[in-house]
């Protein structure tokens, strides 16, 4: 998916950026149609799958200005894969990537394809969003639009550790809560939403009742008021770290402050996976792939398309 806001903020900072996508794939190839990179004076972000024809793009992007190549990724790059590749460059300035349609990008040569038209049609009356995909000598595109709202409660190690894991995945509206804006680390990437609250538990009532919760607090006290809000205001998921032995006080506790045992049990505690340690990272990796799972669920996938 197009991720406008990632290619706004990096005009922002950076002045002239170029886009690097892959437009269309035949055979085997690092990366699917719609992955894309970033790349501006001194840097780049994302990745179209690393290797040759990555870095051949890089340093080609700024220089060559909107174009479609096609590159052979055996003869054309000494690539392993075999298949072939079209690449789609543009690049942007500020004003250009505001311009953007927020819903659905479709550019190109000529005049608009019918095919083009018809899914720019059952994207804005009927809700049905394509797969970045070439049509001729245009390319379509749907703006990332974040389906799965994430609430981080906690900017300690561990919390800092998840947010490095799961801010660069697709599809995920991170939210990080703490009480003092001084725990959180001196850079945060653009698209995550600090929300420092010196009563975290108020600010329960603004997160959706199908988000993901982690929590993660610096105090026992704190976690146990958490869950006893979010039990409360109700959720998808919610994880709480801990010990076997904190989740069975913290059991006690919520039951006496009116929880049902099926309700408390909607609790996950520890997260993560135990086998792997209690290494800040390691616990992230665990929480992200329990996350991922999760969302990708039949139901979980009915319910982002609905």
């Amino acid at each position: 998916m197009f991720e406008r806001s990632a290619l706004i903020a990096a005009c922002r900072a950076h002045g002239r950026v170029a886009r690097v996508v892959v437009a269309e794939v035949k055979g085997s190839a690092p990366r699917e149609v719609g992955a894309a990179m970033l790349v501006w004076d001194g840097g780049q972000s994302g990745t179209i799958g690393g290797g040759a024809l990555e870095f051949e793009c890089a340093r080609a992007a700024l220089k060559s200005g909107d174009r479609m190549t096609r590159h052979a990724l055996g003869p054309d790059m000494g690539q392993c894969c075999g298949g072939a590749v079209h690449i789609l460059t543009e690049t942007y300035d500020l004003e250009r990537a505001q311009s953007l349609p927020e819903d659905i990008i479709a550019r190109g040569s000529g005049d608009m394809p019918l095919p083009v038209r018809r899914l720019l049609s059952a994207a804005r009356n009927q809700g049905i969003y394509p797969s970045a995909q070439r049509v001729g000598e245009w390319m379509i595109e749907p703006v990332h639009r974040p389906q799965n709202p994430l609430w981080i409660w906690g900017a300690g190690h561990v919390g800092r550790a998840i947010v490095s894991v799961m801010a660069p995945l697709p599809g995920w509206e991170i939210t990080w809560v703490d009480t003092d804006i001084k725990r959180y680390p001196t850079e945060i990437p653009d698209q995550i939403n600090a929300l420092p609250a010196a009563q975290p538990n108020l600010v329960v009532q603004h997160a959706p009742e199908h988000a993901h919760h982690l929590i993660l607090t610096y105090a026992h006290a704190l976690d146990l008021e958490m869950c006893h809000s979010l039990l409360t205001h109700g959720f998808a998921f919610c994880g709480l770290i801990g010990s076997a032995t904190k989740w069975a006080r913290f059991r006690n506790r919520l039951r006496a402050l009116g929880h049902s045992d099926t309700r408390i049990d909607q609790i996950t505690c520890p997260i993560g996976d135990i086998s792997l340690g209690k290494h800040p990272q390691m616990i992230a990796i665990g929480v992200a792939d329990r996350l991922l799972k999760a969302s990708h669920t039949p139901a979980a996938l009915m319910e982002a398309t609905a």
